[in-house]
């Protein structure tokens, strides 16, 4: 998954929990890419350090969601 999500996509995750489910694991792999990628260069600005802070805290915000969709704690969470 290469785009970015489009507005069709965010439409049928409002409906199909199944695919929500897979946009989010989808996603989560593209930030940990990232994340990884920006963690590997060797020049870290104070601004790449504070978005890789927020991307750690997004990243396990989406973790957990997908936790708690898995156990059926709450199928909205996507």
């Amino acid at each position: 998954m290469s785009e970015l999500v489009s507005e069709q996509d965010l439409a049928r995750a409002r409906s199909d929990a199944a695919f929500r489910q897979q946009l989010l694991v989808d996603n989560l792999e593209r930030l940990l890419e990232a994340l990884n990628q920006m963690r590997k260069a060797n020049d870290i600005s104070p601004e790449s350090a504070r978005q890789i802070r927020e991307g750690v805290d997004l990243a396990v915000e989406l973790a957990d969601r997908l936790q708690e969709a898995a156990r059926g704690l709450d199928p909205q969470a996507a």
